[in-house]
């Protein structure tokens, strides 16, 4: 399969936000990275908060970065506290080791890019990235591995 398309990660964001709006969510943020980190798509909600679009975009970014989901990472800081420390340094702070950093994967299991969703609680902001990652037709993987 080709890489992330504009079309896909369009699909991705409104998908997201209409789960969220469906769900009486808080108003969101969703940042859709390719697989080079690079941003594809971005929205955000009327009153989303002015730090929504950092922290959406420091799940995807970690999520990427790591090759597994913010829920993931999550689960990790939490028991490697020295660790994501250190790792916190070496990238600047630009990871958000909380759920709703979500990697997409294609048909053959190929990461190709991440999104991260912020505005809500975790795992609203999780639940939002699964559903549109799957209207685009590609696999939200969430494992914390």
């Amino acid at each position: 399969m080709a890489d992330l398309t504009l079309e896909q990660a369009d699909t991705i964001g409104r998908v997201a936000l209409e789960r969220a709006r469906a769900g009486d969510s808080q108003p969101l943020t969703v940042v859709v990275l390719d697989a080079g980190g690079h941003v594809k798509l971005a929205r955000r909600e009327d009153g989303s908060g002015i730090a929504r679009f950092d922290i959406a975009h420091g799940k995807a970014w970690g999520a990427l970065g790591m090759g597994i989901s913010s829920r993931g990472l999550a689960a990790r800081a939490a028991k490697m506290g020295t660790f994501f420390t250190a790792l916190a340094a070496v990238t600047e702070g630009r990871m958000v080791p909380v759920p709703g950093g979500v990697l997409i994967r294609d048909g053959g299991n190929r990461i190709i890019g991440a999104v991260g969703i912020s505005g809500d609680t975790s795992d609203v902001d999780e639940a939002c990235a699964v559903a549109g990652i799957e209207a685009a037709g590609l696999a939200a993987d969430i494992e914390e591995r």
